[in-house]
């Protein structure tokens, strides 16, 4: 019974430090002047958390973010021309944030099959969620977004151009970094480090 108890409380733990650690690492951003999607570290806070927690708890972290965003709390990247809250979903950033969830979810999945344990596998895993994300950004910033700038669909090329090809080496030297943090949980510490 006590144990059951420390392992729901160290799940709750777990979900609750990566939700804030999503939200410190939005904070860490950098505006490029070609595009109004800034520079964060953001997305490899999502794919660890779907590494360190699974499907359920990252997918969990992940809403309890964009909950906190839309309520009005200042967790999404700082901006003085896109609005706080709920609005910044509609926004050129929104596809990103709404692919949070979703890219976690996947990346768990790959986790609790194993892709968490050694290096290779976790890149894999992490690639994956990272396409989650610029796919839900692309989509998004292509057809949907409202543009601070203008007001019409920027189209798939343009958001390509603006929104991902400019991101792929810096994210895929973070990635390549990161993937190793869960592989060197399990190796040091083995299932007590997991709250899956």
């Amino acid at each position: 019974m006590r144990s059951d108890v420390h392992a729901r409380a160290l799940r709750v733990g777990a979900t609750l430090f990566l939700t804030a650690l999503t939200a410190a690492a939005a904070q860490l951003s950098a505006p490029l002047p070609f595009t109004e999607v800034p520079f964060t570290l953001q997305p490899m806070v999502v794919l660890l958390a779907g590494l360190a927690l699974g499907s359920r708890l990252a997918l969990g972290s992940q809403l309890l973010y964009l909950l906190a965003g839309i309520a009005g709390l200042p967790v999404f990247a700082p901006s003085g021309a896109l609005p706080p809250g709920a609005l910044r979903l509609l926004g050129p950033t929104g596809g990103y944030l709404m692919a949070y969830p979703l890219a976690a979810w996947c990346v768990g999945r790959l986790a609790e099959r194993g892709f968490d344990r050694r290096y290779l596998p976790s890149v894999l895993a992490m690639a994956v969620g990272l396409a989650v994300i610029y796919a839900g950004g692309a989509v998004w910033l292509a057809f949907f977004a409202r543009s601070v700038v203008q007001t019409g669909a920027v189209g798939l090329q343009a958001a390509l151009a603006s929104g991902v090809y400019p991101f792929v080496v810096a994210d895929a030297l973070k990635l390549l970094a990161a993937a190793g943090i869960v592989p060197g949980l399990w190796t040091l510490f083995g299932r007590m480090c997991t709250p899956r």
